[in-house]
């Protein structure tokens, strides 16, 4: 019916059926109310795991029981733009005042339909400053190992989302107090428990990390936060190999290592994943002052700009390091995008010098090993001269038609002519016989 309603829809999902409504660059994403499917409580084993998760969640209903559907009381609030109106059915304005987080009816089995749920119950409630419910919260302790029911791309855009807002150190310090870091990261739990468990140094990263957002204006990038959280293992795995200054230590292979299981369990974007390494890999040359003359690369700005981000973000408050990182940053272009040419532009003519030579003078003056322009780049780049221009300065050159059908039409004018004087015709002699 909704598709029928407009010709831009587009229906997209399995488990959960949306009508897609594009409006130029605006995407509407529609949905019609639903309710509890009935035969999947029904005839489930609730001894089994995974046994209350719902493949398929397209049953049609009232706005009442689309309300009672949802995982919080606080996302079960409606509103009636005719009448400008807030139709509550299962009490989130009283929880909203209250600033409790609920659950919709059984938390042990709504947590068990969807277990994303828990995951949203702890950002949600570090995120706003909330306090999750009694009930609720023990049943995020008692089902934390259904995480691994879900799908893991829903689970990694839910770890994306807990760094949204400033609040990753709040919301994966509730992530790890409920049992869920256990199941989703367990290499990363391990750390926490072995380094102080709450005076943890994560949670002074990921404090620190959230100040410099909050201070830069704009959240990070994923690749430099999968970093913060992937540093400490990082360098733990470091110090066991002997530290940094050990002969022999891979940096980019134990940055694979310590990736390796997550990589495993959620399948990270090759462009984040890569990221994330190199990210690793470069913190043992912010390590040492940069060499005389050392300049970064344009097409390395924007990650040199996270690998510093990342030194300062697990930097203690040692002078020594910070004025290695000021050395470094020195070396960084004013923007990291205003080393990014524009759409449309040839990169090699953004990175030129201004104060190109014409192409006569510009084998002197360019450095050993690096050949001298020529051709039509050369050619656009050299002021137009009229006939009599200025010493020094070449006249643009007219650009000759090519193709093979026109040179050969050339050559074949140029031997009717250039033949009758450069071969004469030789008498014809008869042999006798």
């Amino acid at each position: 019916e909704i598709k029928r309603l407009f010709r831009n829809c587009f229906l997209v999902g399995r488990r959960f059926r949306l009508a897609h409504v594009v409006f130029g660059d605006k995407v509407i994403e529609t949905s019609t109310f639903r309710r509890q499917p009935d035969e999947t409580v029904q005839m489930a084993d609730e001894n089994a795991p995974g046994a209350l998760y719902q493949s398929s969640d397209n049953t049609f209903g009232t706005p009442e029981e689309d309300a009672k559907r949802r995982d919080f009381t606080v996302n079960g609030l409606f509103y009636d733009i005719k009448t400008f109106e807030i139709i509550d059915y299962v009490g989130g304005l009283r929880d909203l005042d209250r600033r409790v987080l609920r659950a919709i009816g059984d938390p042990n089995v709504r947590f068990r339909e969807d277990p994303v749920r828990m995951m949203r119950a702890v950002r949600l409630a570090a995120r706003l400053e909330m306090t999750i419910e009694r009930k609720t919260y023990r049943a995020i302790r008692s089902h934390h190992r259904e995480i691994q029911q879900a799908s893991s791309a829903r689970v990694l855009e839910e770890i994306f989302r807990l760094f949204a807002f400033h609040a990753s150190a709040k919301t994966f310090r509730l992530l790890w107090d409920s049992g869920l870091m256990a199941s989703l990261m367990p290499a990363l739990d391990h750390y926490v428990r072995q380094s102080g468990k709450e005076q943890s140094p994560l949670w002074d990263s990921l404090e620190r990390m959230d100040a410099m957002e909050r201070q830069a204006g704009a959240e990070f990038s994923n690749g430099l936060r999968l970093a913060v959280l992937a540093y400490p293992l990082f360098a733990a795995a470091l110090a066991a190999a002997g530290g940094r200054e050990a002969a022999g230590v891979h940096h980019l292979e134990l940055a694979e290592h310590c990736l390796a299981d997550f990589n495993a369990r959620f399948k990270l974007p090759k462009t984040i994943y890569y990221h994330v390494l190199h990210l690793l890999d470069d913190q043992q040359r912010l390590a040492v002052k940069p060499a005389p003359g050392r300049r970064i690369r344009p097409g390395r700005a924007q990650q040199f700009a996270d690998a510093l981000l990342l030194a300062r973000i697990v930097a203690g408050s040692s002078a020594e390091t910070t004025a290695i990182l000021d050395a470094w940053q020195a070396l960084m272009p004013a923007s990291p995008q205003a080393s990014r040419p524009p759409p449309g532009v040839d990169r090699r003519r953004q990175t030129a010098r201004p104060d190109r030579a014409t192409p006569d003078r510009a084998a002197a003056d360019q450095p050993d090993g690096v050949p001298a322009e020529s051709g039509e780049d050369a050619d656009a780049k050299t002021p137009s001269a009229g006939a009599g221009g200025a010493e020094g300065q070449t006249p643009r050159r007219r650009k000759r038609r090519g193709g093979r059908r026109h040179h050969r039409r050339t050559d074949e004018r140029r031997a009717d002519v250039e033949t009758p004087a450069a071969t004469p015709r030789t008498p014809h002699v008869s042999l006798p016989g």
